[in-house]
C-alpha cells in the first residue's frame, strides 16, 4: 500500500490540516501511521489526531481482528494466570493452543483473583473469564476486606481494559516507536546519570501501594542514591497521615470496626461510598447494624451522626446530619473534642452547638462503643482531632484500630510535587519519568506544571492513554492494566494480595515494573520475574513454589496483614489549619462520584452512571443550595444556569445545580471533568475545576465570587424521568415506632384481597410432574442496609451487556438501565432526610405489561418470571406503558456498538447483544439461574441450594442489601423475607402482586433532635 507523503517533493511542507484529514480518511491500515513521524505538527494537527484516529497502530485494526490473533492472546490469558479453583502452576510459555487447554469448558467461565487498587488500597476481586477473555469483576468472597462485594469503580474497571482509546504503542514525539526502540535511546542518558549516582532523575509516580514496586524503587535508589522519588494524586490521603502524624508523632493506618459501633459520627467522612479505603467492609459491618430485629442483630440497632459540608451518601443515610460551611467541620471538631476530653475549648457558630451538645451527651454514654470518622480531604488537625476523641472515649482496641501505613511512603503529596517543580526550575532534573500521574491536568492551578514540564530536557510518560502528560513528554510508553500483567497490592487490612494477568497485553504494552527494571539495569526482566522474585527473597519457607501457588490461588498472601499499633495521642491541642480570612461565599473541592479525580472520565460505563444525588449524567455542575439558588436567581430545571466561579484570578464556568441539604453560602464543584485529551467518550463534557484549585489551599477555599453569566446550559439529570408518582414507595419508622407497631410498614397500605383481580392464577408446585424441583424465583431489598452506592447498577449494565446510549438520549429519557436507585427527601429542603430505593422490573404476579403485548414477547415462565422474547417484539411500547414501575427499556436506536472489535470482547457471551427497536428490562439474571438449575441437575437432580444462585446486583452489594432466592423453599432468606412484617409491595395497591419486595427503613434518631415528619415529603 502506498503511504502517504506528509512532505512533498515540491515544497517540503506539512500539508494543511484539511488536506492531511482527507488524506488521513482516504488511507487504509495501520502503516500510514509510521509516516506521521515526519509531521511539522501544529496544535490543529494534534487535535485533529487525538480527536478523529487511533493514535498508534493496533493489533485489532482492520484485518488483524481475526481468530488467530485472538487465539493468541487467549492462550496467553491461560498461561499467564492462575486458576481460582485450581492447583495447577500456570507456565509462562504463550502460544496458541492447538489442544484445548482441560480446564477450559467452552461456555464454563472461569475465575481468576487479582486486586483493583483506587485511592492507595486495593480490593481483592475474582475476574471472570470467558474462553480468555475477562469479562466481569466480583468481589473475592475468601478475602475479609471484600466478603465477596466490590464498588462500581472495580465493576467499570473491566471495560477500560478494552477501551479503544487506550494507548497502543510506544511514542516519541508523536511518532510510533518500538520498544527496543526505547532501550536502546534509554542506554547513553541511563549511563551518563549512573555517572552522577542519578542526581538528575526524578520519578513521579502515583501513590504505591505494592510492596514490590516499592521494593523496586528502593533498590533503585539503592543504584543511584542521589535519585528523587515524588508522587501525585490530586484525590490523596496525605491528610489522614498528616493527621496521624500531629496525633502520634508517626503516620499510622487507621482502621475502623463499624460491627461494633453502637453511635457512629462522620466528620464529613463518606465512609459508605467508592473510593472510601475499606469501603466494602466498612459498609458492610455497619448495615448489620441496621436491623431492629433483635435476633439477627442482637447488638441492637447503631446510631449515626453526620456533620458535613457537602451532602454525601453517608450523610442521608445517617439518623442525623448537620449541614455545615467547609470551615466549620474543624470548628465542630473542636467543640466535641473539648466537652470529650479531646483538647481545648473553640469558638463555633451558636446556633449549632445544641446538636453538638446532643452528640457529646451520646457518644458520652457509649464509651468504648463509638467511633468518629473524618473525611480524607479535611485538613490534618481534623483527623488529629478525630484520633483525640477515638482516645477519649476509649474506642481504640475496640472500634478503632492502628496499623503500619499500607502504602509504601506516605508523604504530603502536594508538597512532595511541589518540590519536584522547584528541582526543575533550578535546573537540577535531567531526566523525568512520569509512571501514572497526569498533573498537566489535575495539578494545582499554581504550579502551572506544563509550562514547567518544558525546562525538562528529556521527558518520560509511562500510561494506559495519550493523556494531557503524554502529550507534553517526548517519549509516551504504553502501560499495562492491571487485567494485563503481574504485581501485587494491599488492602486496607495490610494484607496482599497478588494482583495476576487474565490476558496478554492487548497492544504489546509494558507493566511499570518492566519500566522501573529498564532503568534499574534490567531491561530483559518481565513483571512475573520481578514480582516472584521479590516474593521469593521474602516468603520464609522451604517450598516456594507452594506458598506461591497458594497466594495466587487464594487472592492472598498468608500473614501479610499488618499487626495492630500500639499507639498513643501524644497531644490534644493541635495547631488550627490556616485560612484566608477572606469573607464570603466558601468553596468545598470533591472528587466525582463517578469519574473520581478524571482517570475514569472516558468510560462510558461511569460517564452514563447517575450521580447518587443529583442524578446527573455526562456532566458535572456547579451545586448550592436552595436557598442560595432562589436568592442568586438560580431556577431548579435541567436547562440550568451557567455561572461563572472566580477565585485569584483564575476562572471556571458550569450548570448550576440546586441540591436539597446542601450548606448554604457555599459551592461544592467537582473534579474529573472538562478534558480534551481523555478519549472519544470523555472529551469535551463538564467544566475543569482544577484551575480554581490552588496548592495552599487543597482542602476548601473562602471568599470565592460566583455570579451569573446569563447562558443555560441543558444538563441531563435522571431524577425525574422515571417518576412513579407515589410517595409511599419509601416506608419508613423510628425504632421506637418499629416497637410499638411492627406492622407500621402496612398500617396505610390498600391492598386487595387476593380474589379481587381479572388476571389468571398461576400454580408453583415445589415439585414438577417428573418429581424433579420446581422453583418461584423472589428478591426482597431492604432499604434499611441500602446506601444509593451504585455498584449494583454498573453490575447489571456489564453482566447484560446494557449499551452506552449518550448525553441526548439520556436527555430524552432513553437511557438503558435495568435497574435504577430511586432517590427520595424527607423534611426541610434545607437539610432533609434522604432514602435510596432500588427499582428493577418487579416480577410482577399479575403483570400489568403481558397482557397487553400483541405478540407475546412478554411472557410468564413457570417459575413466575416475566420473560422477554426478544426475537418476537416489534416495538409497540404498549407493556411500558402499562408498567406502572417504569422500569422497561426500549432501544430507540441502534445503541450497541457493532464495529469497534475491542468492545466486542467485553460483553458476556450467556446474554444476547440486543439490536434496535425491542423492549429490554431486568431478567434476575436469567443466565445465572439456569446455570445453577443445571449444576443442581447434574447433581442428582437436587434443589437448587439457597444463595446458590446470586444476581450481578445482589453479588456486588456490600451490604447485602438484596436478596434472591427461590420463594418454593420455605428455609430459603428470601422467604423468611417475605413472611418479615416489615415486607411490603411497592404500589401493592395497583393489585400487581410484585415478585420484587422491599423490607421498609427503621431509623434511630436521638429523641432530643427533631426530626423531619413522615408525611413531609420533597
Amino acid at each position: 500500500m502506498e503511504l502517504i507523503k506528509i512532505k512533498t517533493g515540491d515544497s517540503g511542507k506539512a500539508l494543511d490540516v484539511a488536506t492531511v484529514q482527507q488524506k488521513l480518511s482516504a488511507a487504509q491500515g495501520p502503516e500510514y501511521w509510521r509516516s506521521l513521524e515526519e509531521l511539522a505538527g501544529t496544535p490543529e494537527f494534534e487535535e485533529l489526531l487525538h480527536r478523529e484516529f487511533p493514535r498508534q497502530a493496533s493489533e485489532w485494526i482492520g484485518d488483524n481482528v481475526s481468530r488467530r490473533n485472538f487465539l493468541q492472546l487467549m492462550s496467553a490469558s491461560l498461561a499467564l494466570a492462575g486458576l481460582s479453583g485450581c492447583t495447577k502452576l500456570p507456565t509462562q510459555k504463550i502460544v496458541p493452543y492447538v489442544r484445548q487447554p482441560e480446564e477450559v469448558v467452552l461456555g464454563r467461565p472461569l475465575y481468576y483473583a487479582t486486586a483493583f487498587t483506587i485511592n492507595g488500597c486495593a480490593q481483592p476481586v475474582l475476574a471472570r473469564s470467558n474462553e480468555g477473555r475477562p469479562t466481569k469483576i466480583e468481589g473475592n468472597p475468601e478475602h475479609s476486606m471484600s466478603k465477596g462485594a466490590t464498588d462500581l469503580f472495580a465493576q467499570a474497571s473491566i471495560l477500560d481494559l478494552y477501551d479503544p482509546d487506550r494507548s497502543q504503542t510506544n511514542m516519541y514525539q508523536g511518532g510510533v516507536k518500538s520498544w527496543g526502540s526505547f532501550l536502546a535511546a534509554m542506554a547513553a542518558p541511563l549511563v551518563s546519570q549512573r555517572a552522577n549516582a542519578g542526581a538528575g532523575i526524578r520519578l513521579l509516580t502515583d501513590t504505591v501501594n505494592s510492596p514490590t514496586l516499592a521494593a523496586q524503587i528502593k533498590t533503585l535508589q539503592q543504584k543511584l542514591p542521589q535519585m528523587k522519588w515524588h508522587q501525585w494524586e490530586p484525590v490523596n490521603r496525605s491528610s489522614v497521615y498528616a493527621g496521624a502524624q500531629l496525633a502520634f508523632g508517626e503516620p499510622v493506618e487507621t482502621r475502623y470496626n463499624f460491627a461494633n459501633a453502637d453511635v457512629v459520627l462522620s466528620l464529613d467522612a463518606d465512609f459508605l461510598y467508592a473510593g472510601f479505603p475499606g469501603f466494602a467492609l466498612y459498609a458492610s459491618d455497619w448495615a448489620s447494624r441496621r436491623d431492629p430485629d433483635e435476633k439477627k442483630n442482637p447488638k441492637g440497632l447503631n446510631r449515626t451522626y453526620a456533620v458535613e459540608s457537602a451532602p454525601t451518601i453517608s450523610g442521608f443515610k445517617a439518623d442525623h446530619r448537620l449541614p455545615v460551611k467547609p470551615s466549620e467541620v474543624e470548628q465542630c471538631a473542636r467543640y466535641l473534642a473539648s466537652n470529650l476530653g479531646g483538647g481545648s475549648a473553640a469558638n463555633v457558630r451558636s446556633d449549632l452547638t445544641p446538636w453538638l451538645d446532643v452528640v457529646v451527651k451520646d457518644l458520652q454514654a457509649h464509651k468504648g462503643r463509638a467511633v468518629v470518622v473524618a473525611g480524607q480531604h479535611q485538613p490534618p488537625a481534623v483527623h488529629a482531632l478525630a484520633h483525640a476523641i477515638n482516645d477519649s472515649l476509649g474506642s481504640v482496641g475496640q472500634t478503632v484500630n492502628y496499623t503500619d501505613p499500607i502504602v509504601a511512603n506516605p508523604e504530603d503529596q502536594v508538597a512532595s510535587l511541589k518540590a519536584l517543580l522547584a528541582d526543575i526550575n533550578a535546573g537540577k532534573v535531567d531526566m523525568l519519568v512520569i509512571a501514572g500521574p497526569n498533573p498537566v491536568y489535575d495539578a494545582p492551578a499554581d504550579f502551572d506544571f506544563a509550562e514547567v514540564l518544558k525546562k525538562v530536557p528529556l521527558k518520560i510518560h509511562w500510561g494506559q492513554h495519550v493523556d494531557e502528560t503524554a502529550m507534553s513528554c517526548d517519549w509516551h510508553i504504553s502501560g499495562t492494566h492491571y487485567l494485563e500483567s503481574w504485581s501485587d497490592a494491599r488492602s486496607i487490612d495490610g494484607q496482599v494480595t497478588i494482583v495476576q494477568p487474565l490476558i496478554a497485553p492487548l497492544y504489546g504494552s509494558h507493566s511499570l515494573h518492566e519500566l522501573l527494571a529498564v532503568l534499574g539495569g534490567q531491561a530483559d526482566a518481565t513483571s512475573y520475574d520481578v514480582v516472584r522474585a521479590n516474593w521469593q527473597s521474602q516468603a520464609k519457607t522451604l517450598n516456594f513454589d507452594d506458598f506461591w501457588r497458594r497466594s495466587v490461588h487464594n487472592g492472598f498472601v498468608d500473614g501479610s496483614a499488618l499487626p495492630a499499633r500500639n499507639v498513643k495521642v501524644k497531644a490534644k491541642d493541635f495547631p488550627a489549619t490556616q485560612i484566608n480570612q477572606s469573607q464570603g461565599t466558601e468553596i468545598a473541592f470533591r472528587p466525582d462520584p463517578s469519574l473520581w479525580d478524571g482517570r475514569f472520565t472516558n468510560n462510558g460505563w461511569l460517564q452514563e452512571l447517575p450521580k447518587p444525588l443529583t442524578k446527573l449524567v455526562w456532566d458535572n455542575a456547579i451545586v448550592v443550595s436552595p436557598k442560595m439558588a432562589k436568592d442568586m436567581g438560580f431556577p431548579a430545571d435541567q436547562e440550568a444556569s451557567v455561572a461563572e466561579i472566580e477565585y485569584r484570578g483564575s476562572k471556571i464556568r458550569g450548570p448550576v445545580w440546586v441540591q436539597a441539604g446542601h450548606p448554604d453560602d457555599t459551592v461544592t464543584v467537582y473534579f474529573g471533568y472538562g478534558r480534551n485529551l481523555a478519549g472519544r467518550t470523555g472529551n469535551d463534557h463538564g467544566y475543569n475545576a482544577y484551575p480554581i484549585w490552588f496548592s495552599d489551599e487543597p482542602h476548601f477555599s473562602r471568599g470565592v465570587k460566583i455570579s451569573k453569566t446569563g447562558d443555560r446550559q441543558l444538563i441531563s439529570s435522571t431524577q425525574g424521568s422515571q417518576l412513579i408518582g407515589d410517595n409511599k414507595a419509601i416506608r419508613a419508622a423510628s425504632l421506637e415506632e418499629y416497637k410499638k407497631n411492627p406492622d407500621f410498614a402496612h398500617a396505610k397500605a390498600e391492598e386487595p384481597a387476593p380474589d379481587e383481580t381479572l388476571y389468571p392464577g398461576y400454580e408453583y408446585p415445589a415439585t414438577g410432574e417428573n418429581g424433579a424441583p420446581a422453583y418461584k424465583w423472589g428478591m426482597s431489598i431492604d432499604l434499611n442496609r441500602c446506601t444509593g452506592c451504585n455498584a449494583c447498577i454498573i453490575a447489571c449494565v456489564a453482566e447484560n451487556n446494557t449499551p452506552v446510549v449518550g448525553k441526548e438520549q439520556c436527555q430524552r429519557g432513553r437511557h438503558m438501565h435495568w435497574l435504577r436507585v430511586d432517590t427520595y427527601y424527607q423534611g426541610d429542603a434545607a437539610n432533609p432526610r434522604g432514602y435510596f430505593e432500588p427499582l428493577t422490573c418487579q416480577q410482577c404476579e399479575n403483570a400489568p405489561c403481558e397482557l397487553v403485548c400483541p405478540v407475546g414477547a412478554t411472557v410468564h415462565s413457570t417459575e413466575g418470571l416475566n420473560d422477554m422474547v426478544y426475537n418476537r417484539c416489534v416495538g409497540t411500547r404498549y407493556c411500558s406503558n402499562n408498567c406502572p414501575y417504569k422500569v422497561r427499556r426500549f432501544n430507540f436506536l441502534l445503541f450497541q456498538d457493532w464495529d469497534t472489535p475491542q468492545l466486542k470482547l467485553v460483553r458476556n457471551p450467556e446474554v444476547s447483544v440486543r439490536s434496535r427497536g425491542v423492549m429490554e428490562k431486568c431478567t434476575y439474571c436469567i443466565q445465572r439461574i439456569a446455570n445453577g438449575r443445571i449444576r443442581a441437575e447434574e447433581d442428582n437432580n437436587r434443589r437448587v441450594v439457597d444463595g446458590e444462585i446470586l444476581t450481578a446486583c445482589q453479588q456486588v452489594c456490600p451490604t447485602q442489601a438484596i436478596t434472591f432466592g427461590d420463594l418454593n423453599d420455605p428455609k430459603s432468606k428470601v422467604a423468611e423475607l417475605r413472611e418479615d412484617k416489615r415486607t411490603y409491595g411497592v404500589l401493592e395497591e395497583l393489585n400487581t402482586r410484585p415478585r420484587t419486595t422491599y423490607t421498609a427503613a427503621v431509623l434511630n434518631p436521638n429523641p432530643e433532635i427533631p426530626a423531619p415528619q413522615p408525611e413531609q415529603h420533597l
